[in-house]
């Protein structure tokens, strides 16, 4: 019953959003009235507590809305500066196959992205880039939360690994708990080394498993776009690129797994998709691998289903935008300068790092409501305090009005807006759910309960569901980080009831919930915002949901295989 109980929530999302094609503004807020009830009838959370829970959820989905607002504010600072045209050229002159350009901007450049900032990041700044050069905005969507796996547990410089599985099984920088499970899990299994060479292993491992699946998302990526938005609506077009899909894909995992295995968890998909872009860029170029079909473009504009954007699209430059002739590195210096900034605001070894996390710059509040309830925000180590600051610098480099420059402050308030009834319906319902191990019963919270349910009930072949089980807790949480923080504890101690090595499993964990982002709800709500499409939330999970599957279904046939064969 507790089990049934703990699925009503996940139940009822997925059907209004996904089933019946509710809008998540409202699909999220009986959500969040179902977990409230559920959590204080069934689990006995005290009133004070999930209402903390609730205030936790609001300044989280602030948090985001920030991240939102600076990509829009970016994207439309570039609108009326001019610089789309160029982009959009300097694309063109790579290739004006938008099958490459798919894959370049998304998974290349996107992976980039995820591995210098993470949470959703991404899809917050490749979605508007794909939108400049044409691609309907439902396409630049599907593109952003699609590559939002391969790279994700290497995100924001490794944190998936370095803090949700470190947080999860209770490794500390000194070394193991003294005589933990975990200690003698890896000496069983011949994980040697303190906990932080214990990481760096199973990040190796995660990796692995990534560079393995991951090698088909760019030709799943373009075979996606041609099936749903081409003019013949097949994915033979797709498949005629699988030349350049593959090279491009090898491209990053090859650099990826090598730096997993010698600079451990922060560096694979920072370096992997550095290395990417400038082999697939300098090949492109060169007219290697690409599609031998010729050049494939979306339909024009006029023909564009109305499902696919905005009744009012933003793609193309307003009329306001001054038309200014200037280099392709001049109109990408706002971007060079994001991906500079995210990465240095992210490396602990910088003293600036340091001080934009430090507890003087961070805004918090501590015992909500008398509670064990904390709110912790580093707004200025916030991607969306950095984006903010490109912003500012574009408005100088690019010398633009201070009306276009206001003109685009409002455009990117109002798009914002339309995303926050969601989000701060959907965060709170997620804080909830997980939040809910406190209650007078004793019971432990529902993901575990979940998670603990379908272990019982799988046996020796939990390994098959073990990335699903993580994908579910991404899906839950809206982070590869908080999956593993939540899971990998249930995960590893699975692994150990069923005779298998744990740490696989717990691999297996940190790779499903990297794939469960194309999924989760709020992600998809912050990618919908950037395009102006908020509301159609059902119309992408249905897309993704497949990617999800592939990604999820094949890491269960290969932890099978690694778990019970041999690794």
């Amino acid at each position: 019953m507790l089990s049934i109980l703990a699925a009503l929530p996940l139940l009822v999302t997925t059907i209004l959003i996904v089933l019946l094609r509710v809008p998540a503004s409202r699909a999220m807020l009986l959500s969040l009235i179902t977990t409230i009830l559920i959590s204080y009838f069934a689990w006995g959370i005290a009133p004070l507590q999930i209402a903390a829970l609730c205030l936790q959820g609001i300044g989280t989905a602030a948090n985001l809305l920030y991240i939102i607002f600076g990509a829009i504010f970016l994207l439309n600072c570039l609108r009326y500066s001019g610089a789309v045209d160029t982009i959009r050229n300097g694309f063109r002159n790579i290739s004006e196959d938008q099958r490459v350009q798919a894959i370049i901007v998304a998974w290349l450049f996107g992976s980039f992205i995820e591995g210098s900032a993470g949470f959703g990041t991404p899809a917050a700044v490749a979605v508007p880039l794909l939108v400049t050069l044409r691609f309907p905005p439902l396409a630049a969507v599907l593109c952003g939360m699609t590559i939002q796996s391969t790279p994700v547990s290497f995100g924001a410089l490794g944190t998936p690994i370095l803090v949700g599985i470190r947080s999860g099984l209770d490794l500390t920088s000194a070394g193991f708990v003294e005589g933990s499970d975990v200690a003698i899990a890896a000496a069983a299994h011949g994980l040697i080394g303190d906990a932080d060479t214990v990481l760096s292993q199973i990040g190796f491992r995660v990796a692995l498993l990534h560079g393995i699946i991951g090698t088909l998302i760019p030709l799943i990526l373009v075979c996606l776009l041609t099936r749903l938005f081409g003019a013949e609506r097949s994915i033979r077009r797709g498949l005629a690129a699988w030349r350049f899909a593959l090279f491009s894909a090898v491209s990053m995992t090859i650099p990826y797994i090598l730096a997993a295995r010698i600079l451990g968890p922060e560096f694979p998909s920072l370096l992997g998709s550095v290395a990417g872009l400038i082999i697939v860029i300098s090949s492109a170029r060169r007219g290697w691998f690409l599609p031998s079909d010729g050049v494939w473009r979306f339909p024009k504009e006029q023909d564009w289903l109305d499902d696919w954007s905005p009744k009012a699209t933003s793609a193309g430059v307003p009329s306001e935008a001054s038309i200014v002739n200037r280099s392709l590195l001049h109109a990408c210096l706002p971007y060079v300068f994001l991906a500079a900034a995210l990465l240095i605001s992210r490396m602990p070894v910088l003293p600036i790092a340091q001080w934009l996390r430090s507890p003087s710059v961070t805004i918090g509040f501590e015992n909500i409501f008398g509670t064990d309830v904390d709110i912790n925000h580093a707004l200025l180590a916030s991607p969306g305090s950095t984006l903010i600051l490109v912003c500012l610098l574009t408005w100088w480099i690019h010398r633009m009005s201070y009306g276009q420059v206001r003109t685009a402050f409002h455009e990117s308030s109002h798009t914002t807006l339309k995303a926050s009834v969601a989000l701060i319906f959907a965060v709170p319902m997620v804080k909830v759910f997980i939040g809910s191990t406190d209650g007078i019963h004793g019971y432990d919270g529902m993901p575990q309960v979940l998670a603990t349910s379908l272990s019982e009930i799988m046996g020796s072949f939990w390994p098959a569901v073990a990335p699903a089980v993580g994908g579910l807790g991404a899906f839950i949480g809206g982070s590869n980080t908080l999956s593993n923080m939540m899971l990998s504890p249930m995960q590893f101690e699975v692994g150990q009831q069923i005779g298998t090595d744990p740490f696989w499993v717990v691999a297996l964990q940190a790779v499903g919930g990297a794939a469960g982002n194309t999924i989760c709800v709020h992600n998809v709500v912050a990618a919908l915002a950037v395009a102006g499409m908020v509301g159609r939330e059902g119309l992408v999970i249905r897309r993704t949901l497949l990617v999800f599957v592939y990604y999820a279904g094949t890491a269960g046939i290969l932890g099978m295989l690694l778990c019970h064969v041999g690794s």
